[in-house]
């Protein structure tokens, strides 16, 4: 008999510093249920988080007034086994609020993405994880007075490569790191559709495919990656939505299933989850389900690491509901279970 391992579940949200906006849950995934730990303040806005299971840390993004207006910034919480938070350092990031972060799986580097700036900072992280400095900003530039808005960035599975999402300027840039001189140097760009609005991104795990979730034309962008030089090429483009629907809609996360088979997308709007099947012989998609997320505004999503579960977060209805997922069809069903929560927008499930 294995015993069981514990399952905390990271929660970023919309919040005033004074107001708790970072909570940790556990998951018990027999029951499909959720479960309050702790919850900490002193963060404005802690949107997104990125969590380091081995090290127990939790890097959670924020917004710092600084004389020359709002910032971004970064604060490392350290949580024990229990659950409970212990808040760490905190460092400004970009010279304007950020929307996104992530982490060099070496923990050399975070990465942190600038919607209203229209930028990408390079951060460095200490050997105790503790935030470092901004080591780095690329701006984005559009032509013809167009607004960059950079939404997330993702590192390749080789970790080679950087892949940005810029809403506003309709492209995927890719970078590489150069990890000793501390600088994002861009490879080139692949260009999405006029008016797609890229926001994110996953990974095949095969690695040789990429899907990217269009924000404002509710579309899924299915690409072959080149792992030589970082460049995607296009395969298809399927709609989020039903093809009777035609109320305002806008695009949040995407996640791909751990062996591959299935794409997930949020819809905003109509408030749903889209479940596609993925043929990696054929490379293509297929339709399986939309199911309502039992909430509005689903802003964020995740599979759990066994892969038997999908947690969503809904801002305007504030709570976070779950899904059993069927592993064979790839299709999810409402399993009653729900907590309330203000403003979830980010959710992180982990095997403490």
């Amino acid at each position: 008999m294995t015993e069981s391992r514990k399952m905390l579940v990271f929660v970023g949200s919309y919040a005033e510093a004074t107001s708790s906006g970072v909570y940790t849950y556990e998951f018990d995934e027999t029951e499909g249920a959720l479960k309050l730990l702790d919850q900490s303040a002193d963060l404005q806005n802690p949107t997104f988080l990125n969590v380091d299971v081995e090290n127990r840390h939790i890097y959670a993004i924020g917004e710092a007034v600084t004389e020359n207006g709002k910032a971004g910034e970064v604060m490392m919480v350290y949580f024990d086994e229990e659950g409970t938070m212990t808040r760490f350092n905190r460092t400004n990031t970009t010279p304007n609020t950020t929307c996104h972060i992530q982490r060099e799986s070496s923990n050399r580097f975070l990465v942190v993405s600038s919607y209203h700036g229209g930028m990408l900072g390079l951060v460095s992280l200490k050997e105790n994880g503790h935030v470092g400095e901004l080591l780095d900003v690329q701006k984005h530039v559009g032509a013809d007075g167009a607004a960059s808005h950079v939404h997330s960035a993702f590192f390749s599975p080789d970790e080679k490569f950087l892949l940005v999402q810029d809403l506003g300027l309709d492209l995927i840039r890719t970078y590489s790191l150069d990890a000793e001189a501390g600088r994002l140097v861009a490879q080139g760009d692949t260009q999405a559709a006029k008016g797609a609005g890229p926001r994110h991104l996953a990974f095949h795990p095969s690695g040789k495919f990429a899907f990217v979730i269009n924000e404002l034309n509710s579309t899924i962008a299915s690409y072959r990656y080149n792992a030589e030089d970082g460049s995607l090429s296009e395969v298809e483009v399927v709609p989020t939505l039903p093809h009777d629907y035609a109320g305002e809609n806008g695009c949040s996360e995407i996640a791909v299933s751990s062996d591959g088979r299935f794409v997930y997308g949020a819809n905003r709007g109509h408030d749903s989850i889209v479940v596609y099947a993925f043929d990696e012989q054929s490379a293509q998609l297929t339709l399986v389900q939309h199911v309502s997320t039992e909430g509005r505004h689903p802003r964020h999503f995740a599979l759990t690491p066994s892969g038997k579960h999908l947690i969503a977060a809904n801002r305007d209805t504030n709570n976070i509901v779950v899904f059993d997922v069927d592993q064979e069809s790839g299709k999810l069903a409402f399993n009653g279970n729900s907590v309330s929560v203000s403003k979830p927008v980010c959710v992180q499930p982990f095997y403490a």
